[in-house]
């Protein structure tokens, strides 16, 4: 597929604006029977959402927000989950595509995991002193990674944070470099765009309300894939001190540009500013290498989470020694006169190394060595065909939506050339799909997936049923209709 014609965040779009959206009256009744079909399913993850609203802040009440199906506008809260399976608070089941976006590679509670967990608990839940494990994992990470030291984390957030900090520190520079399009987490000094369409220039301002205009001037913001980037990177080579990339973009699976990788790891390592991969997406998921496996570099700092805990809050820093260092002073040995030798930043928070985490990445790292990329790789496959299946049915009903893929991660794409895109009730229509699916029992809440070890042949038939049965349901109810 040509990604330089779709459109991303297909789903995210429309608020308040929705409203003036006419509908006739085929589409009107289509949609309140859909409510009231949706709502009465799914009516205590409602009744809960309304109940602890003035007391629980919670962003996925907020995001995406559109009046016209604000009755619909609720998670679903989910009680337990095996598998490939989830329930929610009133019963439902779900085959699951959302999978802790990207946490659960081997399904939901695999025995493996689940075990190591119960026989940690037995130990009981240790704070404070340094959990045993944790050198264990470090180096099965390291391993598997071919990276040269390991620190841990408690969410990916805290890992981007401690990267950027640990090439600041080694390079004694401050600016970063970053890419339009891309996600790091919730930390201030990534939630940051670019100000202005001067690419020679490329000054960053504040994304969101709350991220002050100071955090935001130390970060370039440039376009991922461009020959232009490289430039600018040459031109503040003696400011910057990282360029940090999602190898592949999570809202833009499609574009996976093998030949700028390669030319910025050259760029990069010949200018002496650090690479950072965040590779919370990718790392375990595409190959046991992660990304930079896959695409055969090597970055100076790699970013992991998601995966890693093996369901629990576990993330952590990876890389070369020349940055890691900086953590605790480096190497030394006991019985001579060696000792910490390179200045330390900050680092660690009170659960970073959590019994309970560091031995479900044990049991996890463990199973994953065992089974070399045996397991990407079938999944990967798995995938690959799930969107081909898809993307044959959407060409064949003429709709101008597409799946791309990078692994057994996938998304929804839109083609920008197509007369649907006129219609403002496509949008609404595409947003109804995903409330369909969810009636149906398949979770997917918007335009993001994920595969597991654990779906079957039979799960996937199923999701594709469902989404043309969802398909189906809407075009006569007056919907994805041009």
């Amino acid at each position: 597929m040509d990604t330089t014609q779709t459109k991303n965040h297909p789903t995210a779009a429309t608020t308040h604006q929705a409203v003036e959206i006419e509908f006739n009256p085929r589409q009107q009744q289509h949609l309140e029977t859909l409510i009231t079909r949706y709502t009465q399913r799914t009516k205590t993850s409602k009744q809960l959402a309304q109940k602890y609203r003035h007391v629980f802040a919670n962003n996925r009440g907020a995001v995406g927000f559109n009046l016209l199906l604000k009755e619909m506008f609720y998670p679903i809260l989910t009680e337990r989950s095996l598998g490939s399976r989830m329930w929610d608070v009133d019963g439902n089941e779900y085959i699951d595509l959302t999978g802790g976006y990207g946490i659960h590679l081997c399904g939901y509670n695999p025995p493996f995991i689940k075990k190591a967990i119960a026989q940690q608990l037995e130990h009981g839940i240790q704070s404070g002193p340094q959990a045993a494990l944790a050198g264990e994992v470090a180096e099965l990470i390291s391993e598997l990674t071919g990276m040269e030291r390991v620190a841990f984390c408690s969410v990916g957030t805290e890992a981007i944070m401690l990267a950027l900090r640990t090439a600041r520190a080694a390079t004694n520079r401050h600016k970063i470099a970053l890419f339009s399009g891309s996600y790091h987490g919730i930390f201030d000094g990534t939630l940051v765009k670019a100000q202005t369409s001067d690419s020679n220039h490329p000054t960053g301002i504040p994304e969101y309300p709350g991220v002050t205009p100071n955090t935001a001037e130390d970060v370039l913001v440039l376009e991922y894939g461009s020959p232009e980037s490289l430039e600018i990177i040459k031109i503040y080579q003696q400011e910057l001190a990282a360029v940090l990339v999602e190898p592949v973009q999570q809202h833009r699976l499609g574009f996976q540009p093998t030949v700028f990788i390669h030319q910025l790891r050259q760029l990069t390592q010949t200018l002496g500013i650090a690479l950072i991969f965040d590779e919370m997406n990718t790392g375990f998921r595409i190959h046991p290498g992660g990304a930079q496996a896959w695409f055969g570099v090597t970055a100076d700092i790699a970013t992991y989470g998601k995966i890693v805990g093996g369901g629990m809050p576990l993330a952590a820093v990876a890389g070369k020694a020349i940055y890691l260092d900086t953590i605790d002073g480096g190497m030394w040995n006991y019985g001579d006169m060696s000792s910490p030798d390179v200045p330390t930043t900050w680092s660690g928070t009170s659960y970073c190394r959590h019994s309970f985490s560091l031995a479900a990445a044990r049991a996890l790292l463990q199973y994953l060595k065992v089974q070399g990329s045996t397991l990407q790789d079938k999944l990967n496959q798995t995938t690959s065909q799930f969107i081909d299946r898809m993307n044959i049915y959407f060409d064949k009903e003429n709709l101008p939506i597409q799946l791309s893929n990078f692994g057994s991660f996938f998304n929804v794409n839109l083609l920008e050339t197509s007369e649907f895109l006129q219609d403002p009730t496509f949008f609404i229509g595409l947003q109804l799909i995903f409330k369909h699916m969810i009636s149906r029992g398949v979770l997917m809440p918007k335009g993001d997936g994920f595969f597991s070890q654990a779906h079957t042949p039979q799960d996937i038939d199923f999701i594709v049923q469902t989404v043309k049965d969802s398909v189906n349901a809407l075009r006569e109810g007056g919907f994805l209709n041009t």
